[in-house]
């Protein structure tokens, strides 16, 4: 492959990951939420708490936000199945759809994004196993969010990304999150 069509091709799966910014996180609708939040914000929260729960666990940091940042970019191509879909459709395997997305990225590229997702899909080592409790626990801020917005039937989502968390780290998180107020942040410090 020449430099150019290298390029065309990394290219390609930067404009495909632009369509998450615009792409809602459909599952919020069951619970009554309009304008849910699009899977690059829920991405992006998700490699914040990544990083966070990284450096409190002892994982690597920017393994973790990377693997986040990726987790949730099959959704291009297979949509934001929501969980009671999947009862009864059958996807690709994510690192068959990540496969194909990156098929025309210069091979360096190709391999670490490859990488990464089998790494978080196969969620055996640490960093994979606090990226995936980042992005339960991202859910679980949400729904306190959307709750603290007027949704009340949010529960649901909030009890099951709680029992999913396998970090020591990631249930005190979950635990300030059910406690704390959403907009605690904007008291003055030592208030």
């Amino acid at each position: 492959m020449s430099e150019d069509q290298d390029a065309a091709g990394a290219m390609s799966f930067i404009f495909e990951a632009g369509v998450l910014k615009r792409a809602a996180r459909t599952g919020w609708w069951f619970a009554g939420v309009k304008h849910p939040e699009s899977i690059a914000e829920h991405s992006f929260r998700t490699a914040l708490i990544g990083m966070m729960l990284a450096a409190m666990e002892g994982a690597d940091p920017a393994r973790v936000s990377m693997l986040c940042v990726l987790h949730d970019t099959q959704e291009t191509r297979i949509t934001d199945i929501p969980h009671i879909a999947k009862r009864y459709l059958t996807a690709a395997p994510n690192t068959a759809v990540t496969a194909d997305q990156v098929a025309g990225c210069p091979p360096a590229v190709a391999d670490v994004i490859n990488a990464a997702v089998a790494e978080y899909e196969d969620g055996e080592t640490l960093e994979a196993i606090v990226a995936r409790d980042a992005d339960k626990l991202e859910c679980l801020v949400q729904a306190v969010e959307y709750r603290h917005q007027g949704v009340a039937d949010v529960q649901r989502w909030i009890d099951s990304s709680r029992a999913a968390l396998k970090t020591a780290s990631a249930h005190r998180l979950a635990n300030a999150a059910l406690t704390e107020q959403t907009l605690s942040w904007l008291a003055p410090p030592n208030a």
